[in-house]
């Protein structure tokens, strides 16, 4: 039997999207892309902010189609949107035929069973539960760097998140269940490890009593097929002298650090029950770069939060210019119910959220485009994720044009400052032939806003 699988939302999904993979193809089924061949849907779907969920109901009703002009006989609806809205999909949205909770993708097989044979059914395991793929994944997407899932569900309770309702509370994955995931990721040729969670600093409290990323780390960093390890989703409150230290000394840790924010006003930070000052923000920013002086930080902004004045905007833009993250995406505000956020006073109008957004991300614009200039004749070693067809070179930025007037093949790489998938790229040429996965030394000759462009050192 055939089985299409959608995967919406963030990397999180994409890792539990991946053990189901496993699990359906150890029971015999057959992925397919295609959607005329697919005899059973699986969306696996997201219902963080609004778009999300609405991207994920557009998702199954285009699906539904097929089951009235194709071979497609049951949709599955699984993730945050079937765990968070149980009760109004089966009323509203009779397109699914089966749901699968957060805590309950062990049961994969089952409910493609089930919608195959035009049974209607759910599982919903308490959030609680901490589903194991037995180290199984079957990876679907991003080249040669996966994600390693260290934890599930946040205690944080951030009053305009709906992660502790839709997860459940923070429940470290033990270690030895991570390393021989990773290990399965470094047989199947992954060469970069990206650690995720919502949030990673707290990995290990609830097990063994600290926190035990450091240790965690160490471990991955044994593992002789990984080039890199990254951290992603680090809180900056929870950022230790340890994992610092860790990070000086293992070479496999890229100094790379995503510590999302939100915002830099003391009275929004505290409306949105963050557990940081501005201060204390700027205290831990500066150390970071004191300690790792070629550190990479990424962080996540909301504009337009309830009660949000020009002046606390203000501070917050004043708080970027000042700060000159190497990497910063920025969301307006999405009221989601259930939420205290949702039942504050002075909800911002949608049109200020989003321009206040965009005056950020102009600033940001300007300070990641000195940043790339400031890059030119540096030297960065670069993990190559594929060749660029001739075909497909016509047409692209300037840079990228100078490189293709000389000789060689043009290739897109990524160096440590860059993680998949949300940031730039570096271009390189090389007259020599080069791998999927190869890790070679580029020297920077050209830069535009988001992306960096190369050549490999040893032509020179």
């Amino acid at each position: 039997m055939k089985v299409l699988f959608v995967s919406l939302g963030c990397d999180k999904n994409l890792a539990d999207s991946e053990a189901m993979l496993a699990l359906l193809s150890d029971q015999g089924y057959e992925i397919t892309n295609d959607e005329e061949e697919a005899e059973v849907a699986v969306i696996n779907t997201c219902c963080f902010i609004h778009d999300a969920k609405e991207e994920s109901i557009q998702t199954i009703l285009e699906l539904a189609e097929q089951k009235k002009t194709g071979r497609l006989q049951g949709i599955i609806v699984a993730g945050c949107l079937a765990e968070r809205y149980q009760r109004e999909i089966r009323e509203e949205l009779p397109e699914a035929d089966v749901l699968v909770g957060t805590a309950s993708w062990e049961h994969i097989a089952e409910a493609v069973a089930d919608a195959a044979n035009g049974r209607r059914g759910q599982y919903f395991e308490p959030l609680e539960h901490l589903p194991d793929s037995q180290g199984r994944r079957q990876r679907s997407g991003i080249g040669f760097s996966s994600y390693l899932k260290i934890a599930e569900g946040c205690d944080k309770h951030c009053t305009y998140c709906v992660i502790p309702s839709v997860r459940g509370s923070y429940r470290s994955i033990p270690m030895e269940r991570l390393m021989k995931e990773a290990e399965y990721l470094a047989g199947q040729g992954v060469k970069e490890l990206l650690l995720v969670a919502q949030e990673t600093t707290m990995y290990g409290v609830d097990l063994y009593g600290k926190k035990c990323l450091p240790e965690l780390l160490r471990q991955l960093c044994r593992i002789p097929e990984f080039t890199w390890i990254r951290v992603l989703y680090c809180y900056p409150e929870e950022i230790t002298e340890e994992l610092i230290q860790v990070m000086k000394e293992e070479e496999k840790i890229c100094h790379y650090l995503d510590i999302p924010i939100q915002h830099a006003s003391d009275t929004i930070l505290k409306r949105m029950g963050r557990k940081t000052t501005k201060q204390e923000l700027t205290e831990r920013i500066l150390r970071l770069r004191r300690e790792i002086p070629d550190i990479v930080l990424r962080t996540t902004l909301i504009t337009g939060f309830p009660g949000e004045t020009e002046e606390e905007f203000a501070e917050l833009f004043a708080f970027v210019d000042e700060m000159e993250f190497e990497h910063l995406g920025v969301f307006p505000y999405s009221l989601e119910e259930g939420t205290p956020a949702a039942k504050m006073d002075q909800q911002v109008p949608e049109e200020v959220k989003k321009e206040r957004r965009d005056n950020i991300m102009a600033l940001q614009q300007e300070i990641t485009a000195m940043q790339a200039e400031e890059r030119i004749g540096k030297e960065y070693q670069v993990l190559i994720e594929g060749l660029i067809p001739e075909e497909q070179q016509e047409g692209t930025p300037e840079e990228i044009e100078r490189l293709c007037e000389e000789e060689g093949d043009l290739y897109v790489g990524r160096s440590y400052l860059d993680a998949p998938e949300i940031d730039g790229y570096l271009f390189v040429r090389s007259r020599r032939a080069l791998m999927s996965g190869d890790s070679v030394r580029v020297r920077v000759i050209g830069a535009s806003e988001y992306d960096l462009y190369g050549e490999l050192i040893e032509e020179r």
